[in-house]
């Protein structure tokens, strides 16, 4: 592994900032020094896209502009805003711990690094990148894209999922840092790590740290970081209804243990390996609603990724026979208009336009 002298961190530094201050994206998170405008960004970039987050981002600071809007909003509601983004307990995190900090902090987002991660869904990552960016300390930050680039400036061949690798690679991010000028530094590193230490085929030639970089004098641009395993996937086919009453639909919401927690759906369940799917229809809907209905037509079929699940959705029509004296727990009839203002799934949210026509 190679060893970097504080003479060249040193070099680093001054190579890095002034690519930054000239090839750095202009995104809006980067336009702030508010802790609270950080953290909604670190929390929406969590597995997502940079292009997919900013209208949201967007709109979500429009509808909570700050702690307090976020903290009184109903779930339900903060949820809708999140559709779309997935991961949805991001979001519950996200409307948790703005109440911790109306109730705890006088609604003032905490400063102490240990009182921030304390906080639901923020760890040691997301804690130090906004203590980094609002306030210059010196946190370290190792995240998917700076991992792939500490890896590679220490010519780190070894698993990086192992507790070695972890305290490696988060020692270098402690000491790559400036005692003044942290903030800015991450989001280079972050920035570089992102938009040329590329996965594959990295852009070498755009790199300021080229000459730098012990694993491009090795050539092993491909082999550092050590791949980890390939995602097993498992195929699953999946059964749901679009059962009407008159002019009212039926819903449930999703319980605290299931995919989508705190979402709307439509009655929806794993499918038995048969093609009987009328009886399972009537078994499934009971189970979940208490309503019993008449299977119809086959409206739709979604295949979509959830996780380590390739999914084949299988949506159909349905009535319902009659009405039971009380729905199941989370069970309601919406009309079409209640429908489209509730939070649903992407697929629910594709079913729920083809029942609007």
């Amino acid at each position: 592994m190679h060893v970097w002298t504080s003479q060249s961190l040193r070099v680093l530094r001054q190579r890095l900032v002034p690519w930054f201050r000239q090839h750095g994206r202009d995104l809006p998170w980067r336009q702030t020094h508010d802790p609270y405008r950080i953290w909604v960004s670190e929390i929406m970039l969590q597995q997502t896209q940079v292009a997919t987050v900013i209208p949201y981002y967007e709109r979500f600071l429009k509808s909570f502009p700050d702690v307090a809007a976020l903290a009184a909003a109903p779930e339900e509601v903060v949820l809708r805003h999140w559709e779309g983004l997935g991961y949805y307990r991001r979001a519950r995190h996200l409307h948790a711990a703005a109440k911790v900090i109306v109730a705890e902090h006088e609604g003032v987002f905490p400063r102490a690094a240990d009182a921030v991660r304390s906080l639901p869904g923020i760890g040691r990552y997301t804690a130090g990148a906004i203590l980094s960016f609002a306030y210059d300390d010196r946190e370290p930050i190792v995240e998917a894209n700076t991992l792939r680039l500490y890896s590679r400036l220490l010519a780190y061949e070894g698993n990086v999922t192992t507790r070695a690798a972890h305290d490696a690679l988060w020692k270098f991010a402690n000491d790559v840092l400036p005692a003044q000028g942290s903030g800015e530094l991450n989001q280079a590193l972050m920035e570089l790590g992102s938009q040329v230490c590329t996965p594959r085929s990295p852009a070498c030639g755009d790199c300021p740290l080229a000459h730098l970089c012990p694993t491009r004098a090795l050539g092993a641009q491909e082999r550092i970081p050590s791949s980890t395993k390939k995602m097993k996937y498992e195929d699953v086919v999946e059964l749901a209804a679009v059962v009407r009453r008159g002019d009212k639909i039926l819903v449930r919401l999703c319980g605290p243990d299931e995919r989508w927690a705190g979402l709307w759906d439509f009655p929806r369940f794993a499918s038995r390996e048969t093609d009987d799917h009328a009886s399972q229809l009537r078994e499934g809907v009971r189970s979940l609603t208490a309503v019993e209905i008449e299977p119809g037509e086959e409206l739709t079929v979604i295949k979509h990724g959830v996780t380590r699940f390739r999914i084949t959705l299988r949506c159909h029509t349905a009535v319902a026979k009659k009405a039971p004296r009380r729905l199941a727990e989370g069970v309601r009839w919406v009309t079409i208009e209640e429908l489209a203002a509730l939070p649903l799934s992407v697929t629910g949210r594709k079913i729920a336009g083809l029942v609007r026509g």
